[in-house]
C-alpha cells in the first residue's frame, strides 16, 4: 500500500494494528527548537531516529541529549538513534533550529532497557555494473540483537544515481523456518534532489503481474506480502527509511523469488547484506 506525502500534524501515519502492516508502528514528527512532542505506544517498542536536526529525549527517568547530527537532509551527517522500551512515555525536545524525527515501532510484549545508538553497523554492496550498488546504515540491527525484542531499523542509501534496490526479489511474509519468516516491512522514501521519483514493485506470486506504485518524496509504504523491490530515476539518488517487525522473532529470513533467486550469485557483497539483518 502507498501512502502520499500529506501533513500530519505528528500523528501516526502507521498507527498500531494497522490493518496492512499491524507489527509495525511509523509516525513523523515536526518540530521547531525548544517545541517538545510526548508519546506512549502500548504494546510496540520504538526506536526514535532523527532524519534531520536533534533532539533531547528523556524516556522513564533516563535523558539521551542531543541525539542527531544531521543538517537539512538525511545525505547530511549519519543516523544516531533512540531504543524505547514497550508503552514507555517520552519526551523529545527539539534542541536544533528544527527536527523531523522518525518513531519506529514494532508489536511486541515484553519491556527491556532504552539505550541510544551513536554509531551505525555499515553494509555496502552490489556494484555499478548490476544497477545495485547500495550502502545499508543499521540503526537496530546485529550489534543490539539481544537488547531489542523484535524492532530491525535501518536506512538504505542509493550509491551513484539510479538503479534497483531489493533485487533479487524476495519476501517474508510467511513463518515457515528456516525458508522464510514473517515480518511486516514498512518504508519512507527521500530523494536527491528531492523532485525525483522511483517505483515500488509488488508482485504477490512468482510467474503472474503484480502492482506498481510512484513513489515520490515522503513517500510511505506499507508492504504486508510478495516480492518487493524498487527502483529511483536515472541521475537521482535515493534514500528509504526501514522498519520491520517480527511476528515471533526478530531475525529476518528473506525468501528469493524462484525465478531471480540465482542472481544472489552475481551480486557482490549481497550475502553480507542478508546476513546483518539479525
Amino acid at each position: 500500500m502507498h501512502i502520499a506525502p500529506f501533513d500530519n500534524q505528528n500523528k501516526a501515519i502507521v498507527d498500531v494494528d494497522d490493518a496492512t502492516v499491524p507489527l509495525n508502528y511509523f509516525n513523523i514528527v515536526k518540530l521547531k527548537r525548544g517545541e517538545a512532542f510526548e508519546y506512549q505506544v502500548p504494546g510496540y517498542e520504538t526506536c526514535i531516529v532523527p532524519a534531520t536536526g536533534s533532539v533531547d529525549v528523556e524516556v522513564e527517568g533516563v535523558t539521551f541529549k542531543r541525539l542527531g547530527n544531521r543538517g537539512e537532509d538525511v545525505w547530511d551527517g549519519e543516523p544516531e538513534g533512540a531504543y524505547i522500551p514497550v508503552g514507555a512515555k517520552v519526551t523529545i525536545v527539539c534542541v536544533s533550529d528544527e527536527t523531523e524525527t522518525f518513531i519506529a515501532g514494532a508489536k511486541y510484549d515484553k519491556v527491556l532497557e532504552p539505550f541510544d545508538v551513536r554509531g551505525h553497523d555499515l553494509v555496502q554492496y552490489g556494484s555499478d555494473d548490476t544497477k545495485t550498488h547500495r550502502k545499508i546504515k543499521h540503526i537496530l540491527g546485529q550489534k543490539q540483537h539481544d537488547k531489542v525484542g523484535r524492532l530491525l531499523v535501518s536506512e538504505l542509501f542509493t550509491v551513484g544515481q539510479g538503479g534497483w534496490s531489493g533485487f533479487p526479489s524476495h519476501k517474508h511474509d510467511t513463518n515457515r523456518l528456516p525458508d522464510e519468516t514473517r515480518h511486516d516491512e514498512t518504508y519512507n522514501f527521500r530523494f536527491k534532489p528531492n523532485w525525483g521519483s522511483g517505483l515500488q514493485m509488488l508482485q504477490r506470486e512468482d510467474g503472474k503481474p503484480g502492482d506498481a506504485y510512484h513513489i515520490v518524496d515522503g513517500s510511505t509504504i506499507c508492504i504486508d506480502n510478495g516480492y518487493h523491490p524498487c527502483a529511483v530515476l536515472p541521475g537521482y539518488e535515493m534514500y528509504y527509511f526501514t522498519i520491520l517487525g517480527g511476528l515471533t522473532q526478530r531475525s529476518l529470513v528473506q525468501y528469493f523469488q524462484p525465478t531471480h533467486a540465482y542472481q544472489i550469485e552475481t551480486i557482490p557483497g549481497i550475502k553480507d547484506m542478508i546476513a546483518k539483518f539479525k
